[in-house]
């Protein structure tokens, strides 16, 4: 696992990105508030540079149970709004699990299917949660699990309140989400946190135990993972030192 601590990690992880983009590469997106400035960042560089994602599929982690797509909140919606509408990728080519399905574990596995069906995602962008959670997959849930039905944490449901006008109550309490083993076979994992809240969380990730109570640190098994950082949420590592600075805010002929 290569950990890297930056003042502007959305310059690492859009470079990592771009690689895999120009290749025309499948990849995995995620939500929430950690990813944004990363997609400002290609949707800049696909209106100023040319960067095309017109060869890639996409992926998304997960998506709220029950809520329709046109709701502002899905992940179906939140993704187009985001990133999505602002490049070159055909529509038809953003998968994501189907929250409103009747059978969920059968979509859940369906889900997985469509990964293998398009060869695999070869790079899956991860945020983690103050909890260790990366995915909607909470403390506990097995290392080898597959796309299925997950119960939000309450903490999880207080962290995303801020998308549902701050009322916990309209948030919904059950997802889709890709599993840790699911996440595993991506063939590059790039995670990225900021800020001090996260800082317990990454410091778990990185130099504790694997172990189900911290679900992000199914990383440390992965044959190439990058986790991108900002000073603050680096601020608990012990071993820091042995840790990647990048220059610049680049990583300047590094193959990542």
């Amino acid at each position: 696992m290569e950990i890297v601590i930056t003042e502007r990690p959305e310059i690492v992880a859009a470079d990592i990105i771009e690689k895999y983009a120009r290749e025309g590469k499948t990849l995995g997106l995620a939500t929430g508030s950690t990813p944004l400035k990363t997609y400002q960042e290609l949707i800049r560089r696909h209106k100023e540079e040319g960067l095309s994602f017109a060869q890639c599929q996409a992926f998304l982690l997960d998506e709220y149970l029950g809520l329709p797509r046109e709701h502002e909140q899905s992940y179906y919606r939140t993704i187009r709004r985001e990133f999505t509408d602002s490049i070159d990728i055909e529509d038809s080519a953003v998968h994501s699990p189907d929250g409103t399905a009747a059978d969920p574990v059968a979509a859940g596995n369906r889900y997985d299917e469509a990964i293998k069906a398009a060869g695999g995602i070869d790079m899956q962008l991860l945020g983690i949660g103050t909890d260790g959670h990366i995915g909607f997959n909470e403390p506990g849930s097995s290392l080898a699990s597959r796309t299925r039905v997950k119960t939000l944490h309450p903490q999880t449901i207080r962290d995303n309140a801020r998308f549902f006008n701050n009322d916990e109550s309209q948030v919904p309490h059950h997802v889709l989400t890709q599993g840790l083993g699911t996440i595993l076979e991506a063939g590059h994992l790039l995670l990225i946190a900021t800020g001090a809240g996260k800082s317990e969380a990454v410091a778990a990730l990185a130099e504790g135990p694997v172990a189900a109570v911290c679900p992000a640190s199914v990383l440390q098994l992965h044959p190439h993972a990058t986790v991108v950082l900002d000073p603050d949420a680096a601020a608990g590592l012990k071993h820091s030192e042995y840790y990647r600075f990048a220059v610049d805010n680049k990583l300047a002929g590094q193959g990542y």
